[in-house]
């Protein structure tokens, strides 16, 4: 029963020799290290960075990004929905309604809560 797992370690030493070669030949032998003050500096659109790059967001720009994502993922379901129209009749329109009304109900409601707008 061992033997048979043979060929598998034997594939997984070779991938490891290879990357592990890859990585040394990459890293140290091919790509010349020659660091400059001009090479290690922050660069941000020609001038030096004024702020720090971890700055928290507001909680509105992640609630836009995943209402975002919702209706994209809407349009998604939309797509194969409307090619098998024709096989699956009136309970995929009315299955796909009750899926476009709840997501109507979920934006009117993140609408009207404020959710949208940008101050």
């Amino acid at each position: 029963m061992l033997e048979n797992y043979l060929p598998v370690l034997i594939f997984i030493c070779i991938g490891l020799i290879v990357g592990l070669a890859m990585i040394v030949m990459g890293g140290f032998i091919l790509a010349p290290r020659r660091p400059d003050p001009q090479k290690n500096s922050p660069y941000e659109c020609g001038f030096e960075a004024f702020e720090d790059a971890r700055l928290k967001f507001d909680v509105r720009y992640y609630l836009v990004a995943i209402l975002f994502i919702i209706f994209d993922l809407e349009i998604a379901f939309l797509f194969p929905w409307a090619i098998v129209l024709e096989e699956i009749g009136l309970f995929g329109i009315v299955a796909m309604g009750i899926f476009l009304g709840v997501l109507v109900i979920g934006f009117i409601y993140e609408w009207k809560k404020g959710a949208l707008e940008w101050e």
